[in-house]
């Protein structure tokens, strides 16, 4: 049954104010493009800008594809030209194939230069010492540890505003993903590998934290809580954690790493070298069992 005309049109335009409404009320939600540091601020620039380059060659793209299927559609009275035999124009391949290339080319150049100043082992800028968190993906949950502070957290991580914050990265279970979805871009987490990634908070708040990487039945558990604060409340909470929350043994490592899930956990101390004897456990059969300190030298060489 054929609707009646302005049947259609209220209907048309009723499906593009709802998909207008449901994209408005979704951005509040798309913490990507809501970033709270540097490199997330950089990472939302450069995946705006590829998106706009990219809109130059697709709205006129579905905008002629409208206007073709209206202007041509099976109707009494079309006056429109029918032309079989016409097979090629010289302006109309220079238009589409040079405009993508083009866009393409300026695409490439941005990528490339923020590729290289985006580096996740590049240090940030800044007068503030980093602060090292050393990170460990378990099955199924997160171990922080605080070298320099002498403290550990599952699923929880407290940091001090426009401080740089060194994350050392790598895996006691299967391959996982940590990301920070409003500081920055995800870094693998793998086993016999310590990754480098540099991130910075530039004001307090509280930010949400994922693994990206499916790992198995309780995947969708591994997330964990950032939370950024002052130096003063940062070393506070630091003072806290060492004169009321127990200490992790390795016993206690070695429960944490069975497959299991958990709650936020907090830690007053932790076997020393802890990290490093989880990499090299796995380094020996992908380095040729190099040390740690030769693993070091190696990244810094590199």
């Amino acid at each position: 049954m054929k609707l009646p005309k302005a049947r259609r049109w209220f209907a048309s335009l009723t499906m593009l104010l709802i998909l207008l409404l449901t994209a408005t009320g979704c951005t509040e939600k798309m913490i990507v493009l809501n970033p709270k540091g540097p490199i997330a601020e950089q990472q939302r620039d450069l995946m705006l800008t590829s998106l706009l380059l990219t809109c130059i060659v697709i709205v006129p793209v579905l905008i002629l594809f409208a206007i073709i299927v209206w202007r041509y559609r099976d109707r009494k009275g079309r006056t429109s030209k029918y032309t079989p035999n016409w097979e090629h124009s010289t302006k109309l391949e220079v238009i589409w194939w040079g405009i993508p290339i083009i866009i393409i080319t300026i695409l490439a150049v941005i990528t490339v230069k923020y590729t290289y100043a985006l580096e996740p082992s590049k240090p940030l800028a800044s007068e503030e010492k980093p602060l090292t968190i050393q990170v460990t993906s378990l099955d199924w949950k997160w171990l922080f540890q605080y070298p320099e502070q002498g403290i550990a957290t599952i699923n929880y991580i407290q940091i001090p505003e426009d401080v740089p914050i060194r994350f050392e990265i790598t895996a006691d279970s299967p391959m996982n993903s940590f990301w920070i979805p409003q500081l920055g871009g995800q870094m693998y987490a793998m086993s016999g590998m310590a990754m480098t990634l540099h991130l910075q908070a530039d004001e307090q708040g509280d930010f949400w934290g994922s693994g990206a990487n499916f790992t198995g039945k309780d995947f969708a558990k591994m997330y964990f809580d950032v939370k950024s604060t002052s130096k003063e409340a940062f070393n506070t909470w630091v003072n806290d954690v060492k004169a009321s929350s127990p200490a992790l043994t390795l016993d206690g490592y070695k429960k944490l790493v069975e497959p299991a899930a958990s709650d936020v956990r907090t830690f007053s101390a932790f076997p020393e070298g802890l990290f490093e004897m989880t990499v090299t456990k796995y380094a020996s059969s992908h380095n040729h069992g190099l040390s740690w300190k030769d693993i070091q030298k190696i990244d810094k060489q590199e």
